[in-house]
């Protein structure tokens, strides 16, 4: 897996398209996500791929919400993104707003946790903390049965993920909180450098 744009180059295209700071900080958000799923899944030498893959993959959702995942091949090719990277961004909304299949096992792991991480950080800001440092599998267990709870992640896409990658809730939640951790003072650093 190759990526025709770098990470740089990618953070100015997702900011040219989305100025609210909750969708940049989504995007980063995904980004560093998928870097931990990386590694931790022995993808290591693809790292920047899952990254920079989680970090547009919403490129299209704040000016073209109706057209999510139509709009973005468009955007994404003019800003020198690969046609296998485009793929992957796309299959991320499959039977929902696309028809690109997640096939490759990176494409599988965006598809389970972009609504994922909108639970935990919904979640997250709840806590006396506001940190996904404190937080346990249990609580967001509960927050994920409680349907009013973030009502806008989708708990079916999220199971659907989990079901397509062979693991338990359990497994994809514990990952996805592990990951959530090694990135939150990363991307607060980030958003602030930012100007947000």
């Amino acid at each position: 897996m190759t990526s025709k744009i770098t990470r740089e180059e990618a953070l100015k295209l997702l900011r040219e398209y989305n100025k609210e700071a909750f969708h940049i900080q989504h995007g980063l958000t995904v980004e560093y996500v998928m870097r931990w799923y990386a590694k931790e899944m022995g993808y290591g030498e693809d790292e920047e791929y899952w990254g920079i893959t989680g970090l547009l993959h919403d490129i299209d959702f704040e000016q073209y919400p109706q057209q999510h995942c139509q709009k973005a091949p468009e955007l994404l090719r003019k800003g020198g993104v690969g046609e296998d990277m485009i793929h992957s961004i796309c299959s991320h909304g499959y039977g929902i707003c696309s028809e690109e299949e997640p096939v490759h096992e990176m494409e599988k792991v965006l598809f389970a946790v972009d609504e994922l991480t909108g639970l935990i950080g919904a979640a997250a800001l709840m806590r006396p903390s506001k940190s996904v440092m404190d937080m346990e599998v249990s609580s967001i267990k509960k927050k994920f049965k409680d349907k009013r709870f973030a009502a806008g992640c989708s708990r079916e896409i999220i199971k659907k993920g989990a079901e397509q990658l062979g693991w338990d809730m359990n497994e994809l939640f514990e990952k996805t909180i592990l990951a959530m951790r090694s990135c939150e003072e990363t991307v607060q650093k980030e958003m602030t450098e930012l100007g947000y």
